[in-house]
């Protein structure tokens, strides 16, 4: 059986990050990608201009489509900007039943425009915490989800993964790349058990637009692999890795660029 995952996301005009980026992370780890759009953004790597959402009743549609006639493994979730899309999202996961959820609870762009209103965070963790498997949220966005200060070390993280966990969420990896630190640690919490950690060297580079997305995409991928939960993100990280250490191989726009997805393909000079 061919493993396929389903990005459920906004689009990202410059192609770094959102549905873009999804669809190249399942294409690069060896799984089929279908997609169901909920935004559509005009963005380069300077920023983001404009949002235009995807009327609920299409949400509803193309989830529709694809579950009706692909045997989709895995969903990953990525920007839902109003309430009413998250609600749609969410009666499509009850109604549909996919075998797991990854949630990357998306609020801000790399360049710093906000990419969910401020309403509709409450939604997102009442309706979809819930029904997700993982959620990936990094240092920023865990913060915003409980209303506390940003974690400063592996302390904080863990108490703030116990947080999540507490409302709702099945497990939580919560992304350190944010730091400023030179090791960029990720904290894994699943129930009570044991905090693992998931660490690479911190890489200094403007260019890791996407870097969350991809993340989340890639231990997707892998979980539609069959891979179980640990190894899905410790291989994950190890792909992200490289592609953000690649990612000045590649010459896109004048901003944040993208990491290289196909870094193990193609280099800048093909």
């Amino acid at each position: 059986m061919t493993a396929i995952a389903l990005t459920i996301a906004g689009s990202d005009s410059g192609g770094g990050a959102g549905i873009q980026a999804d669809l190249k992370t399942f294409s690069a780890c060896g799984v089929y990608g279908a997609s169901v759009l909920t935004a559509l953004t005009a963005q380069n790597t300077l920023g983001v201009t404009a949002i235009h959402d995807v009327p609920v009743d299409f949400i509803t549609a193309q989830m529709d489509a694809v579950f009706s006639d692909l045997d989709v493994d895995v969903v990953k979730i990525g920007m839902l900007s109003q309430p009413a899309t998250i609600a749609a999202v969410a009666d499509g996961l009850l109604k549909h039943q996919p075998k797991a959820v990854v949630l990357d609870p998306v609020m801000v762009a790399e360049s710093g425009d906000p990419l969910l209103a401020e309403d509709a965070i409450s939604a997102l963790i009442t309706r979809l915490f819930p029904l997700a498997t993982l959620i990936t949220p990094n240092l920023h966005e865990a913060a915003r989800l409980l209303n506390l200060r940003m974690a400063e070390n592996r302390r904080d993280m863990e108490h703030q993964a116990r947080q999540l966990l507490a409302l709702g969420a099945h497990s939580v990896l919560i992304k350190g790349g944010h730091s400023g630190s030179e090791e960029a640690a990720d904290c894994y919490l699943q129930n009570d058990s044991v905090v693992e950690w998931f660490t690479a060297p911190f890489i200094n580079t403007a260019n890791t637009h996407g870097t969350g997305c991809s993340l989340s995409s890639a231990i997707a991928s892998h979980l539609a692999l069959g891979a179980p939960m640990a190894s899905a993100i410790s291989k994950s990280k190890i792909w992200l890795t490289e592609a953000i250490a690649q990612a000045d191989s590649l010459d896109i726009g004048a901003g944040a660029g993208p990491v290289h997805h196909f870094h193990q393909y193609w280099g800048s000079s093909t």
